[in-house]
């Protein structure tokens, strides 16, 4: 947290410097100090792929299964990973007693097959992705994708939200869990 803020603190300054000089030489500068500073923020506190779930707060099932199949520290590393995530919604589709079921521990690989199938390799933004026609999983399958009427599924989901870029990857929101 404390190079965090020295990050924001040292692009804050950057940024202020070159609009002062701007400001000095061309007239009033169109940013003001506020934005500069909120700008630096920004750019300073962007998340990872966990963190971004866990603020989200519409994942918690997601992040509770990530977390019981021991995935928390891979989806915090450098990646990149595309991750089509299920909302608290989507795990609810689920017959009864499923996600239970897959979060008891000896049923951990079972787990880790479903939630790797969510997760593709690389940072694939929704340009990309309704290009494809499949996309190969991290669990190794292939998840089909299918471009139809200005939406996109991902197997039997619906993407609703795309691009959400965090630190280490892109999450695209889908509104059903996939099974390999």
């Amino acid at each position: 947290m404390r190079i965090s803020k020295m990050v924001c603190g040292v692009l804050a300054a950057v940024v202020a410097m070159a609009a002062t000089l701007s400001s000095a030489t061309a007239g009033e500068c169109p940013l003001s100090k506020k934005a500069v500073k909120v700008q630096a923020v920004k750019l300073a506190e962007k998340k990872d792929i966990v963190d971004t779930a866990v603020g989200a707060k519409s994942f918690t099932t997601l992040v509770a299964a990530v977390k019981a199949a021991g995935l928390v520290e891979t989806l915090k590393s450098k990646g990149p990973f595309t991750v089509f995530a299920p909302t608290d919604e989507a795990f609810k589709k689920l017959p009864e007693g499923a996600v239970e079921s897959l979060l008891k521990p000896e049923n951990k690989d079972k787990l880790v097959a479903v939630l790797t199938y969510h997760v593709v390799p690389g940072k694939v933004m929704a340009a990309d992705v309704v290009k494809l026609k499949n996309a190969k999983t991290v669990q190794g399958g292939e998840v089909d994708i299918v471009v139809a009427d200005g939406k996109v599924k991902v197997d039997n989901a619906n993407v609703v939200k795309t691009d959400i870029e965090c630190s280490n990857g892109v999450i695209h929101v889908i509104d059903a869990v996939i099974l390999p």
